[in-house]
């Protein structure tokens, strides 16, 4: 009895410690690409970047056993597939529990469970078994002593609320009172928490311009276009805090409080046709950066400023497989050789993109032309080098020649992906040096 106890009192410490700790980004990991790496690469990646926390949309068992002993929290994921099942029969969901999660744990940071994913608004007609197989779930917890450890919840859309904007008069569609009345209850009940995917841009591009894009992407307002909740009167910074405002208003309207809310997506895609503009490196960029500085301030929105908002980026790849339009593929801050889109700042001090080891890549000089032709094809192309700078009209085009450009390219290259075991070679054609070969506007990183 004496060990019993002292295990519920350590798993509930472990169930407290992150929100005492300050609030988090974690970055989500979609499955429909088709070049996927191996999962012992998935989790060098994740652990060269320091990223804390991951959202599986599965329970892959590759990835749970690599995630051991890593110290990651990791949120695995109920398919809407396996929910119907789970909803209709406890024994179904204590078999999940013990295949999925007592399996893994303690080795594998198991911390939550996400039932599903927006299942009222992609599956209407779960609706009526979604709670009880969150219910399922939890029971099968409370039988492994789990349920300390392990939260159960489930992501839902923004769609669920019928007018989120302004949040004070925000509440749920009438449509799911009933399900979202023991969604909260169960929340509630088992000290869980409210999982939000919110997406600012698709806010912005079907908003009709109603909105600035700074609001969109957390930069400066003039006064003069302030975004004021004229109920309320307070002032709202960026379109993600008005979302999680208008969740936490919605749930008041149902008459429950103290129920916090995680953001499980949300992010900004890097490439789009040409019908969709927004979409580009530049925006993604901004969002996710002033996004994680938002995060990391440990606030809450104007209406719960003492309720920081743990935020998952969606997403860690590109998922070339999905279907629809061309951005619903290119929501990744990584390529899957593990070099990064586009520089992402996951604190005050560190950078996803450039190790500031003051070691550069560069080209040879006497290398054979065609041999450096390779390279720089090669690290531009398979090698995911951001290459855009040596384009023409970019700040490191000029000099126009085959090391100038090869040099940036390796350096690219070279600098995001070192860390996970890439190299300064392309077949004898590069080295390494101490001197920034830096000139102008054309930066090479690595100071």
């Amino acid at each position: 009895m004496p060990d019993n106890w002292l295990q519920s009192v350590l798993l509930l410490l472990i169930g407290i410690l992150p929100r005492v700790l300050g609030a988090f980004i974690g970055i989500d990991i979609g499955t429909d690409v088709s070049n996927m790496p191996a999962a012992s690469d998935v989790v060098a990646i994740l652990k060269a970047q320091q990223i804390s926390h991951v959202r599986l949309f599965n329970a892959d068992a590759s990835m749970l056993n690599a995630l051991a002993n890593t110290s990651i929290e990791v949120m695995v994921g109920v398919t809407n597939e396996e929910v119907l099942w789970i909803g209709q029969s406890p024994s179904v969901a204590a078999a999940w529990i013990n295949r999925n999660v007592a399996a893994y744990v303690p080795e594998t940071n198991i911390t939550a469970i996400a039932v599903g994913s927006e299942v009222l608004t992609s599956i209407p007609h779960a609706a009526p078994i979604l709670v009880p197989a969150m219910n399922n779930l939890h029971k099968a917890l409370v039988a492994s002593n789990l349920n300390f450890q392990v939260k159960v919840s489930t992501p839902q859309a923004m769609g669920v609320i019928a007018r989120p904007f302004p949040p004070s008069t925000a509440t749920f569609n009438s449509t799911w009172n009933f399900t979202m009345y023991q969604l909260l209850q169960f929340l509630k009940n088992t000290n869980s928490y409210y999982m939000l995917n919110a997406y600012p841009y698709y806010g912005y591009t079907t908003g009709n311009g109603i909105f600035p894009l700074d609001y969109v992407l957390f930069q400066p307002l003039s006064p003069v276009k302030q975004i004021v909740d004229p109920n309320t009167l307070l002032s709202y910074d960026s379109m993600f805090d008005a979302m999680v405002d208008a969740a936490y208003y919605s749930i008041a309207a149902l008459s429950f409080s103290g129920i916090p809310i995680v953001v499980t997506e949300t992010g900004w895609p890097w490439l789009g046709g040409d019908n969709e503009p927004d979409a580009t490196v530049e925006n993604a960029e901004t969002y996710n950066n002033n996004l994680i500085r938002r995060v990391l301030n440990d606030s809450g929105p104007p209406s719960q400023p003492k309720m920081p908002i743990n935020t998952y980026i969606y997403e860690l790849f590109n998922e070339d497989m999905r279907r629809g339009p061309l951005s619903e593929k290119n929501w990744g801050v990584f390529f899957t050789n593990g070099s990064a889109i586009y520089s992402l700042s996951l604190s005050t001090s560190s950078q996803i993109s450039g190790n500031g080891s003051g070691v550069f890549c560069v080209a040879k000089q006497d290398a054979d032309s065609d041999q450096l032709r390779d390279g720089l094809n090669w690290a531009c192309g398979l090698g995911h080098a951001n290459c855009s700078a040596i384009q023409l009209g970019g700040p490191c085009y000029y000099p126009d020649n085959l090391e100038n450009h090869a040099s940036f390219a390796y350096n690219d290259y070279y600098q995001k992906m070192h860390s996970i075991g890439g190299t300064c070679d392309f077949g004898g054609t590069a080295t390494t040096t101490t001197v920034d070969p830096s000139y102008g506007s054309c930066i090479f990183t690595g100071r």
